[in-house]
């Protein structure tokens, strides 16, 4: 069979954009595990396959046209179902709601109709009936993608079907509509996945922010304790500041050098105070933009927080700078003050009962990496447990939640691009932060 040179560059187009479109969305399925990509993929190669039989280019048997379609129509449903916003049915109270959203129903219908009577594809008018009933019953919920897509692509269906465009393409010898909808479709259907990779990324951006900020929450009331006890000394040293000053200028041996030298221990409680409340304050504020930072303040925060709790239990600590402690990373200085701490929290909780107790915090640093090590002499993790702590909801305490160290390592991994690693060493357990150094 002979084919126009025009004819064959059309096919080369249309698989060229199945193939770029089930690349990538192949791509989106292995990064997200997302099954709404992994369904348009296999709509798009059964696509591929129809199209291909359709075109007689290639001498494939006839019944592969008929079962590729088949496949696509189910690939086409699953898809649109996973893509679909909103509820299946209107919500109706009253009888305009009624008469409207028929109407609307029956404005789908026809273009639906029309749809399929132009580029008979049932796959794709099968995507095409499901998203414009998603923005038909839901109107309220604002898809505007979704309904700019379903909206201009009516149109045209419209357009094409009043004014009879595809027996005028077919009279005039112009390239097949049917491949036009093709390659039209391909192209919205893979922006919309990408439209829709985005709001799943915010989504789970979102759920990890709120995740970080209730696990901020739950140990509130851990907070206000520390926050009692670091207030307590500093309160009582300004208490006996005012009584000595009191005493000295009831008996009048107030001079002027006494004043100074209580004022100044005075300010000195009130500065170590309103730093406490700065670390404390900063620790609960949600997290801002990325930018360079000194990690030895984050780790100072976290300390200033456990400090009076690490005193009780008579837990040894020790931070140690085998670097320069100037030393920058790239984040948001807060995140890492909640991993340290959330880190810190969990060796404390660990070092019940045990003898002469300790926390070491070791900092490191290789020629790109700045490299955090907390370790204790809690006896280590169990064997069977170790390759569990980092998964979400899993805890080996009777009350704890299972977020924190899932938190942990979604913050070194997502907001610092780093890694974290955990061993048992002879004395206990060993966490390791690899985070980039701040250029």
């Amino acid at each position: 069979m002979h084919f126009e040179a025009n004819e064959i560059l059309a096919y080369g187009i249309i698989f060229g954009i199945l193939m770029m479109s089930i690349f990538y969305s192949f791509i989106r399925y292995i990064y997200s595990k997302e099954i709404i990509y992994i369904c348009y993929c296999f709509m798009q190669v059964f696509s591929l396959s129809y199209i291909a039989t359709y075109s007689t280019i290639f001498d494939i048997p006839h019944y592969i046209q008929d079962f590729s379609l088949i496949l696509a129509t189910a690939s086409a449903v699953l898809f649109a179902i996973a893509f679909y916003e909103g509820k299946f049915t209107p919500d109706i109270t009253n009888y305009k709601e009624f008469i409207i959203n028929t109407l609307l129903l029956y404005i789908v219908i026809l273009t639906v109709f029309y749809h399929y009577i132009l580029f008979e594809y049932l796959p794709y008018t099968v995507v095409f009936a499901i998203l414009f009933s998603s923005v038909i019953f839901n109107l309220k919920r604002g898809k505007y993608p979704t309904i700019v897509y379903v909206v201009g692509w009516a149109l045209l269906c419209f357009f094409l079907f009043v004014f009879d465009m595809k027996e005028y393409f077919i009279q005039n010898g112009y390239m097949d509509i049917v491949l036009m909808g093709f390659a039209v479709e391909a192209v919205l259907f893979t922006t919309s996945i990408s439209y829709k990779y985005v709001l799943l990324k915010n989504e789970a951006t979102d759920y990890q922010n709120m995740l970080l900020q209730q696990s901020k929450m739950a140990k509130s009331g851990e907070m206000i304790g520390n926050i009692t006890h670091q207030f307590r000394q500093p309160l009582n040293n300004i208490s006996y500041i005012l009584i000595n000053m009191k005493k000295k200028y009831e008996n009048g041996k107030m001079d002027s050098e006494y004043f100074n030298k209580k004022f100044n221990s005075a300010e000195e409680q009130l500065q170590f105070l309103s730093k406490t409340i700065d670390d404390f304050k900063e620790f609960y504020v949600p997290s801002k933009q990325k930018e360079d930072f000194i990690v030895k303040e984050a780790i100072e925060n976290s300390i200033t927080i456990l400090s009076s709790d690490l005193k009780q239990k008579d837990i040894d600590f020790e931070l140690k700078f085998n670097t320069y402690e100037e030393m920058k990373v790239h984040g948001i200085k807060n995140e890492l003050a909640q991993v340290v701490l959330a880190l810190i929290s969990n060796a404390s909780e660990a070092l019940h009962n045990v003898e002469n107790p300790w926390i070491k915090i070791e900092v490191n640093a290789s020629s790109a990496e700045c490299i955090i090590k907390i370790s204790d002499n809690a006896k280590g993790i169990k064997d069977k447990n170790i390759e569990k702590i980092f998964e979400p909801y899993f805890s080996t305490k009777d009350s704890g939640t299972g977020i924190g160290l899932y938190l942990v390592k979604m913050i070194i991994e997502k907001s610092f691009e780093g890694r974290i690693e955990v061993k048992n060493k002879i004395e206990g357990a060993e966490f390791t932060l690899y985070l980039e150094k701040a250029i």
